[in-house]
């Protein structure tokens, strides 16, 4: 390694010569340097008799990993296979990450079931599962709320599990739809034992659009003094542009994990992650109508000037000066706010008369180019998030363990938007988990028991501009203008829709206990207690008193609230969880499962806040309810493993929800899985998915809360959408049919499928699908999205050394398209998706 290393610090060296003209160049150099000279200190460090012992672990080739025959402790804590385990869930290995060039959590829909996503403002947050927005892990601990604060990331993951339906108890409050759990790289090897020697690895991707991946990772063992541990090191960096107008990613993720035995019975785990993301949002496209999705026919036309001051963007006094453009609650020429205002008296006449500041000007038609999104130039979407952990585990021998865990997740986000949305989030959240496990094995089976204290304390501080967003104001042909860019509150840091800090506490006791009996029946039961106490301060000082009456409770804006300029409220609540599962091992590898649970969940918005009206009205707490049932399987020497699952959940209160992360969804459905290991050069894997996803809040409700230029709809009421496109009149849409409570943008049917076939000369092809049926982009059914079918393929070709890879995503070139934050915004904007684009990776193994 030393003549590898000398190598590449004198191309290291010369390439920083030329860092100022070549900033990725320099950035490579870095990287090689800072590798190379580490690997040599780690590895000068470790001691000469430190072996890699040998493995007992399966190994099953041409499988890339993506057999569930290893142990997965992320679903209930047990160390079990996936087909041991009696819920819906699959993993995602480094090798299937790396051979279909996964790169966002978009792409896992074709890796497992469950897993199609809505757009979130064009931001890979955090994955829908079951048609909900899940939840993420990290080692098996919650993360902060990720709707669209910036993308997760997939490159420093060694393992990625999804677990479909709610965590178990042991794992604490959390979602109805699902999680996925990231497991980071590991310094030791599959076995547990320390590396014999340093392996590293630098890799470059190059795609489509200026796109530019840099990474580098190396693990091994070390020692200090005479101390001996593992480490590895991960770095990325991401310098692209994009298909769309003004978007663009500079990225720095820093991960590293250290492992040491600091004696014969106590180790030592501990580590972190670096994520500092610089980028935008994309909204889409907006003046949607099925015209221009079908065929890209777009209505344009200028809004009406209200920039009085000439400073080149709209404020909120300069909006309500003309008496809005219809914010929440507006009567459009009725006379009752938050009707339906589609009545005999809303006509193009009274928008013409009454209305004037909503219409647009030179009104016509064009072809819309996907580049074209409602991203500005000045948009941004800033965020640093800082992971860490540290655990301690004792093991007592006669199979007793004692494990301390803590850990740390916060993030400082900044975003803003022309159109008319900024928010900002500080907030972090630390956790302390002790988890005490016994085995115990006997001529009846094999039994363990789990008893888990723990202590999770959470900090906000979150503001939001929201309550005058108007997507429709700018003409996406001819871009922003000072008639179409507002003065956001973060600008001037006041008039925030919301703004809101505090902290809440979660002091837990769960207990979980996994009977495995001999003859085959095996039961897993849990329950769990939080006590939970929050502080939730709304600061009505930085907040706009004209949105009050929609965004707060009027009790907690009294006089002396406002004189004040803030209100506090506390709350302390108790709150449930449990879950019982069974399974029966079969003759011929059958096991059909079974589990119940009721999972609690504290509902949090978009920077991991409490609405301290939700507190006020006691409704910052709810939970949801799980039944599934199904059958599991593996053949052919673990080679052919097959899920088959049926659900249904639900949340138990309707009326609490998050509109942005965590809305009152009831899913029922089907999963399917099937992964075959054909012999040591083909794998092939298949899913298939039947979701049913109604919100429950809108069903029980009667109608659903819009903003009204869904330009069909209003067509539907003889309504010229010009007139109205210039404002955001909102109210309240009656559901006439069932169907109309369905979220929307999530199919019933899914169909995926991967291959990969490897040659033996190093040269691999891959192909993976999934077809998505037509669906509706909005909940009362007036723009239809149309089916596709998304192929993606690679080549690649790898020796000791060396993998040159290439991947095209969207192969065919469809034209396709992903509903955008439907609860509220419905078909006033979609995303259009990109078209063919490429991916070419080179990576160095040494």
């Amino acid at each position: 390694m030393g003549n590898v290393r000398s190598d590449l610090v004198a191309v290291a060296a010369a390439a920083q010569h030329k860092s100022l003209r070549r900033p990725l160049l320099a950035m490579t150099a870095g990287l090689l340097a800072c590798t190379a000279i580490t690997g040599s200190a780690f590895a000068q460090s470790s001691t000469s008799d430190a072996s890699e012992k040998g493995s007992d672990e399966i190994v099953i080739s041409g499988s890339l990993n993506a057999l569930p025959i290893k142990d997965v402790g992320t679903v209930f804590g047990f160390d079990k296979t996936l087909v041991e385990t009696p819920r819906s869930a699959s993993t995602v290995s480094k090798e299937q990450i790396e051979r279909f060039g996964v790169t966002s959590i978009y792409d896992l829909v074709a890796q497992a079931p469950g897993t199609f996503t809505n757009s979130f403002f064009g931001v890979g947050g955090s994955l829908d599962i079951r048609g909900t927005p899940g939840e993420t892990y990290f080692r098996g601990i919650r993360r902060l709320d990720n709707p669209g604060n910036y993308p997760t990331p997939i490159g420093a993951a060694d393992r990625i599990d999804i677990v479909r339906g709610p965590a178990s108890p042991l794992m604490g409050p959390a979602k109805t739809g699902g999680y996925v759990n990231f497991v980071p790289k590991s310094g030791r090897a599959a076995n547990g034992s320390y590396l014999s020697e340093p392996k590293a690895e630098l890799s470059y991707t190059r795609s489509s659009w200026n796109g530019n991946i840099l990474s580098g990772n190396i693990v091994g063992p070390g020692k200090i003094g005479g101390q001996e541990f593992g480490y590895s090191l991960y770095g990325e960096l991401t310098d692209s542009d994009s298909y769309y107008d003004n978007i663009f990613t500079h990225q720095t993720l820093l991960q590293a994990s250290f492992d040491t035995d600091l004696s014969s019975s106590l180790r030592f785990e501990f580590g972190g992650m670096y994520d500092n993301y610089r980028g935008t949002q994309n909204g889409g496209w907006n003046r949607v109508t099925q015209d221009l999705i079908d065929n890209g026919t777009y209505i344009t036309g200028s809004a009406k000037p209200l920039d009085t001051n000439r400073d080149g963007k709209i404020s909120q006094s300069e909006i309500n000066a003309v008496g809005g453009l219809g914010t929440f609650g507006s009567a459009l020429c009725t006379t009752v706010p938050f009707s339906n205002p589609f009545a005999s008296s809303l006509t193009n006449s009274c928008l013409t008369t009454v209305y004037p500041q909503l219409g647009l000007t030179n009104v016509g038609t064009a072809k819309l180019s996907r580049r074209k999104t409602l991203t500005g130039t000045d948009d941004f979407l800033n965020n640093v998030g800082t992971t860490a952990y540290a655990d301690f585990i004792w093991d007592g021998g006669n199979d007793l363990e004692i494990k301390n865990q803590s850990f740390y997740d916060g993030y400082d986000n900044d975003n803003e938007n022309a159109y008319g949305f900024s928010q900002f989030a500080n907030s972090y959240v630390i956790e302390n988990k002790t988890t005490i496990s016994k085995k115990f094995t006997n001529e009846l089976g094999k039994f363990s028991i789990q008893v888990s204290p723990s202590i999770r304390y959470t900090k906000f501080k979150h503001g939001d501009d929201f309550g005058y967003e108007y997507f429709a104001r700018v003409d996406l042909t001819q871009g922003y203008d000072p008639q179409s860019i507002r003065l956001l509150s973060t600008q001037t840091d006041s008039s925030y829709s919301s703004y809101f800090k505090g902290h809440y506490t979660d002091a837990a006791l769960s207990a979980l206990a996994d009977l495995d009996f001999a003859f085959g029946l095996d039961i897993t039961l849990g329950a769990r207690y939080d006590n939970l106490h929050v502080k939730s301060t709304a600061v009505l000082s930085k907040m706009d008193p004209n949105q009050f009456s929609v965004n707060i409770n009027p009790a907690l804006t009294t006089a002396a609230d406002l004189a004040r300029g803030y209100n506090t409220q506390t709350d302390t609540q108790g709150a449930w969880s449990w879950s019982a599962s069974a399974n029966y091992k079969l003759p011929f590898g059958f096991t059909p499962y079974g589990t119940i649970s009721k999972q609690s969940v504290i509902i949090t918005g978009q920077g991991a806040e409490v609405d301290p009206s939700n507190v006020y009205g006691n409704t910052w707490v709810t939970s949801s309810k799980l039944y599934e049932g199904g059958l599991k399987g593996s053949w052919l020497d673990n080679r052919l493993y097959a899920a088959l699952s049926f659900y249904k959940q639900t949340r138990t209160d309707y009326s609490i929800q998050s509109l942005t992360v965590n809305q009152a969804i009831r899913t029922t459905g089907i999963e399917g899985e099937v992964r075959w290991a054909v012999d040591r050069h083909l794998l092939v894997t298949g899913a298939y998915t039947h979701t049913k996803v109604v919100n429950l809040a809108f069903l029980n409700g009667g109608g659903a809360f819009f903003y009204y230029y869904g330009a069909d709809y209003l067509k539907s009421f003889g309504i010229n959408p010009a007139l109205i496109l210039g404002g955001a009149p909102s109210g309240l849409v009656t559901l006439t049919d069932k169907s109309m409570a369905e979220r929307p943008g999530i199919p019933r049917n899914l169909y995926s499928g991967t291959a990969s076939y490897s040659f033996d000369n190093g040269i691999a092809l891959t192909a993976s699908a999934s077809h998505v049926p037509a669906v509706w982009a909005d909940y009362p059914h007036t723009v239809r999205l149309p089916a596709y079918t998304l192929v993606d393929l690679g080549v690649s070709y790898g020796t000791d050394h060396w993998l040159f890879q290439l991947n095209v995503k969207n192969a065919l070139n469809e034209r396709y398209f992903r509903a955008n934050f439907v609860e509220l915004y419905g078909s006033q904007n979609v995303k259009p998706e990109v078209p063919r684009s490429f991916q070419a990776t080179v990576k160095y193994k040494f």
